[in-house]
């Protein structure tokens, strides 16, 4: 239950994550109007690729999977989110948070190794 509870605080951060790096690396390029377009743009296409790409049976919910993957490419899609969040942020000189995020990230996976070997089987 509490690696569910990790999962979902995980996936708000990475979404934090993806708007903080696009905010920082942009600049104030077209009055600062461009930090808000890179930023929605990079926490849309996270939060989209999360929710559309997903194995049929996973615990990510109890809705059918609008576009069903294998489970290697889900488990992709989560590292690209959530450890690629981790990493731009970082990037974007929000170590700190990165860094938590990045350690935290470990953590998960490593407590959830039953479902990583379920979606590689899938």
């Amino acid at each position: 239950m509490w690696q569910l509870v990790l999962r979902f605080v995980l996936e708000l951060a990475a979404l934090v994550a993806w708007g903080l790096a696009g905010w920082e690396l942009t600049g104030d390029a077209l009055g600062g109007w461009l930090r808000w377009l890179v930023a929605l743009v990079l926490v849309s296409a996270a939060a989209g690729a999360w929710g559309t790409f997903r194995v049929e049976g996973d615990s990510g919910g109890d809705n059918e999977a609008p576009v069903r993957v294998p489970g290697a490419v889900r488990l992709a899609v989560e590292l690209v989110v959530l450890l690629g969040g981790a990493v731009a942020v970082t990037w974007a000189g929000v170590t700190a948070f990165g860094v938590v995020l990045g350690v935290l990230v470990v953590i998960h996976y490593a407590t959830t190794m039953r479902r990583t070997t379920w979606l590689l089987a899938q």
